[in-house]
């Protein structure tokens, strides 16, 4: 398992770094949309959806609205980032009850749907913050993965209390306060490389702090999702590292979010100086 994991993290890092930070425009936003598409497709099963030919067409149909939402100029849009705001403050609510809340959510439709507004603003976020400059998707990245590695050594050394114990068990508080604690320096660093002044830097912290929250709801979505389905991994798209789901859960919740709060107040901080 281990070599596994080894060979598949060996050419898979090179073609995500090449992708994200090598390719700009529309290049860009198809390499975002294969990742989301490769997504769809494992939603579809999340959702209970195992014909082959209805999961490629459920495919082929959110390929259609992202085809839409670029010929429309919609792809850069602040509009489906308020959809996934909404989307995921009631993610939380039934991320929260589980699983009392699968009653809302159980229906096949209802699942399909979810994905809709995980997956299509997931795809604008990535859109938006690389038209915005590589700098602002590279620190959302950094977020995301420094937020890990805080959670899960904070996590073996003192957690004991259970964030969501029905949801997923090996996760804490101790944890999530690691988390927030490495991404806050994090953002230090980055408020005094980046010139954004001292009300842009407490804007990045406190920015910061909201989408390192968001972050771990996305992964408590997606194990949520496949505790519902009783299956451990989305897929096994990457060998020894499950599906892409299993890799971008956090993404979809904080990509979206951080773009959204860029627009709306850190955009306007850096414009000001």
């Amino acid at each position: 398992m281990l070599k596994q994991r080894m060979i598949t993290a060996a050419w898979l890092a090179p073609v995500t770094l090449i992708g994200l930070f090598g390719l700009q425009g529309g290049a860009f936003a198809l390499f975002t949309a294969l990742i989301v598409l490769l997504g769809t497709w494992e939603w579809t099963n999340l959702a209970g959806v195992i014909v082959s030919r209805t999961r490629l067409a459920l495919v082929a149909g959110m390929a259609v609205l992202m085809a839409l939402l670029w010929l429309s100029g919609a792809a850069f849009a602040v509009w489906p980032l308020w959809l996934a705001a909404a989307g995921w403050l009631l993610n939380l609510y039934w991320v929260t009850l589980y699983p009392e809340s699968s009653q809302q959510w159980q229906a096949t439709s209802r699942r399909l749907l979810m994905g809709v507004w995980v997956l299509l603003p997931c795809w604008v976020g990535f859109n938006v913050l690389r038209d915005s400059g590589a700098v602002w998707l590279l620190f959302v990245m950094l977020l995301v993965w420094t937020a890990d590695i805080g959670a899960y050594f904070a996590g073996r050394r003192w957690g004991k209390r259970k964030l969501a114990p029905r949801v997923s068990p090996g996760k804490s508080w101790e944890g999530v306060y690691g988390g927030l604690a490495a991404t806050m320096l994090l953002a230090l660093l980055f408020a005094l490389w980046q010139p954004l002044g001292v009300m842009g830097g407490v804007a990045l912290i406190v920015i910061t702090a909201v989408v390192t929250l968001t972050s771990v709801l996305g992964d408590l979505f997606e194990s949520m999702l496949k505790r519902y389905r009783n299956i451990k991994d989305s897929s096994q798209l990457l060998p020894g590292h499950g599906g892409v789901l299993d890799r971008i859960d956090s993404l979809t919740a904080a990509i979206p979010i951080f773009a959204l709060l860029y627009l709306q107040v850190l955009s306007l901080q850096v414009s000001a100086l």
